[in-house]
């Protein structure tokens, strides 16, 4: 049966005796992730640790594949998909095996068809469970809240992803960083992809521009989990801090796709001045058909990967019930998207939000452009 977020996070609470759990965050292929996360295995493995290699992905490159060979490596599982046998990592073998730490590359993987669960990061949950430590590695663009953002900025979309829940998860992040120069570098000769491939991805996915702001994401990804630790450690010790207002920050969203973005947009606000975090969808009859129903489905599954607070009500108008949720539950910010609109559906947009604001008590708003799908 598949688990939720809330489940996993049970299972693995801090009350619970569980593995260490650290992650390399990267921005791009080629940035070190799976090069520091050996090191600190061999590191380790020297000071007398039991550490062994669950699953590394080397992918051609010569260092890597040096490094890799300084550890002992469990076996991989063959799967037979279609008639033809895939190689996943063996989490029951490392578990039956149950070293200190396992090392386990690319987090964000998708197992093949037959595994026993569908995706790694939930293989990683069960050796944390069983006391094992596990270090592993990502790159931000599959954290799932960055996707729309991601997409928007590289053109690229990204299909394997881990729930932002995951993260909450993590004890330890290590931002694997070079700068873009120095990464365009090994790429022009050849340390990430073949030569032949380089010129293409230069002029793709690694232009300066896609780096730049790829490695901005990373670098607030990593502060924010530095934040959360921080917080922790001031309760555990019992420290206090003057605390700010409770804000709370509301989205409202649509069956549009391009709400996603909205949503991320809005998460990421809430986390950077701890806010709690909602997501208000007004029913008013217009999404009930397909595939309306089904873009609405995966928004909302999106926010609550999230950790947003879905509030959902019926009516024959979003801005009245918009204003009342805001009344009922306190919150003190509210975004609405704007899309490009021209004409009489920008009259009727610039209306419902004065009718939003004529109703609704002293709130902070704010109008995000988004662009549909």
């Amino acid at each position: 049966m598949h688990k939720t977020p809330e489940q996993w996070l049970e299972e693995t609470a801090p009350t619970k005796k569980r593995g260490l759990f650290k992650l390399f965050l990267g921005y791009a292929p080629g940035v070190g992730k799976t090069y520091n996360m050996l090191s600190e295995g061999i590191r380790r493995h020297s000071r007398g640790e039991n550490v062994v290699i669950g699953l590394v992905e080397s992918h051609g490159r010569t260092a890597i594949e040096e490094l890799a060979a300084r550890l002992p490596t469990v076996p991989r599982k063959k799967i037979p998909y279609k008639g033809i046998n895939f190689d996943e990592m063996d989490a029951d073998a490392i578990l039956q095996l149950h070293p200190e730490v396992v090392l386990v590359d690319e987090l964000a993987h998708t197992n093949i068809e037959g595994s026993k669960h569908r995706k790694r990061y939930e293989d990683v949950m069960d050796l944390l469970n069983a006391e094992i430590d596990v270090i592993s590695t990502m790159n931000v663009q599959h954290i799932e809240s960055m996707t729309p953002i991601v997409g928007r900025i590289t053109g690229v979309v990204v299909r394997e992803t881990v729930p932002d829940w995951v993260l909450q998860r993590v004890d330890e992040i290590v931002l694997a960083d070079l700068t873009p120069e120095a990464l365009q570098a090994r790429m022009k000769r050849g340390d990430i992809y073949p030569l032949e491939r380089s010129d293409r991805a230069l002029s793709n996915f690694f232009r300066p521009g896609n780096l730049i702001a790829l490695r901005e994401l990373a670098l607030r990804q990593v502060g924010s989990v530095v934040d959360r630790s921080l917080e922790t450690y001031l309760e555990k010790e019992h420290i206090k801090e003057r605390t700010p207002i409770n804000e709370k920050i509301g989205v409202c969203i649509s069956s549009n796709p391009a709400a996603q973005y909205l949503i991320a947009r809005a998460g990421r606000m809430a986390e950077s001045i701890g806010a709690e975090f909602f997501v208000l969808y007004v029913d008013t009859g217009r999404d009930d058909e397909f595939p309306n129903r089904r873009t609405l489905e995966e928004n909302l599954r999106f926010a609550e990967n999230l950790g947003a607070q879905i509030v959902k009500v019926k009516g024959k108008k979003v801005a009245p019930e918009v204003a009342k949720i805001v009344l009922e539950k306190h919150i003190t910010q509210v975004i609405f998207g704007r899309s490009a609109l021209t004409g009489w559906r920008r009259f009727l947009y610039l209306s419902a939000i004065h009718e939003f604001l004529r109703d609704a008590p002293a709130v902070d708003v704010h109008i995000v452009t988004q662009v549909s799908k």
